[in-house]
């Protein structure tokens, strides 16, 4: 009799046994905010740091439509509607919020000091969202793009070495960038003797770049130096047009604007920063507090040319820029 019990008993768990392993994986819930540019460029298929976002969750385990669902959202370039947006995101109620600039961090911040947020910027203490590096505090953890001063007088450095004749450089900025960044690049101007003209846009619109490079052509500037500011990112393939068709020389924040046809940027692997982000999102969806995860801040930059672009506005680079060049695009 005992026998027939563990008979059944051993029947049972094997009949049961498939219905355990199609037991659906835990379904999480993320949302991404970007500043400005279509919802639809958040994709793997799209620039490489958000292919790398992707391939670093996957890798990890989180795998979209499988165990992982991702809203996504715009802040459609107007800063002034990130208040609203925040808390549409935050009523929502994700495990996570990823958002990619200071301003969409903080207006999140203020919707929420629970939902977690992962976020990218400029200098995390001077912006009041971070107690250190090291240890964050609150609900917000992620990656630093700023690394010092020194980086805008390396960029206006490399910008002279190119074009040895240039004497006045146009900051293609935003009126929500730091205003110490446009003097930082002014003293670092001085010393190179070239004179640094900012021109803040009081909106970031298409309209609005063809006006700034209108004046840019009015003021006779001899180069341009774009703001890392990622409300001008999904603007890079206008700017870059732009910029050729004044046949001026440009120095870019970001690796992309180069791949889009610009002549040179110096900046940190994106890749590796937004790996660091999908890392911080999957610690913090297995149980991580985002304030115990320090901010991670890039130590190496890379210098890529673009020789066709240069060919398309007649400059010829010197040997030694060219040698020091990471990546030499033909």
């Amino acid at each position: 009799m005992r026998r027939r019990d563990v008979t059944a008993g051993l029947l049972l768990a094997a009949a049961a046994q498939p219905l355990w392993a199609q037991e659906p994986a835990k379904q999480r819930r993320i949302a991404i905010v970007i500043p400005a540019g279509p919802i639809t460029s958040i994709s793997d298929t799209g620039v490489r740091a958000w292919r790398a976002f992707f391939e670093e969750l996957r890798r990890s385990g989180d795998v979209e439509g499988q165990n992982l669902t991702i809203e996504r959202y715009s802040g459609e370039g107007r800063p002034e509607g990130y208040g609203d947006l925040a808390r549409e995101v935050v009523d929502r109620k994700p495990e996570v919020i990823v958002a990619s600039n200071d301003a969409l961090a903080k207006a999140v911040r203020a919707a929420t000091g629970a939902i977690p947020i992962v976020w990218i910027g400029g200098d995390p203490i001077q912006a009041g969202l971070a107690t250190s590096l090291a240890h964050p505090g609150g609900n917000i953890t992620g990656v630093t793009v700023y690394a010092g001063t020194e980086i805008r007088g390396k960029r206006l450095q490399i910008l002279k070495e190119a074009v040895p004749a240039a004497s006045k450089a146009a900051y293609l900025t935003t009126r929500v960038s730091q205003a110490a960044e446009g003097q930082q690049l002014r003293d670092a101007g001085q010393r190179l003797q070239i004179s640094v003209i900012e021109l803040p846009l009081e909106e970031v619109t298409s309209t609005a770049i063809q006006r700034a490079f209108a004046e840019i052509a009015q003021q006779q500037s001899d180069a341009v130096i774009v703001n890392s500011n990622s409300l001008l990112f999904p603007y890079r393939q206008l700017i870059v047009e732009l910029v050729e068709k004044g046949r001026l020389s440009a120095l870019y924040p970001w690796r992309e604007y180069v791949e889009a046809g610009g002549l040179m940027a110096y900046a940190s692997d994106n890749r590796e920063l937004w790996r660091r982000m999908a890392d911080d999102v999957h610690q913090i969806l297995n149980g991580a507090k985002p304030g115990d995860i320090p901010i991670f801040q890039p130590t190496k930059f890379e210098f890529v040319i673009n020789l066709k672009a240069a060919k398309a506005i007649g400059l010829a680079f010197p040997p030694a820029l060219l040698a020091s060049a990471d990546e030499v695009i033909e």
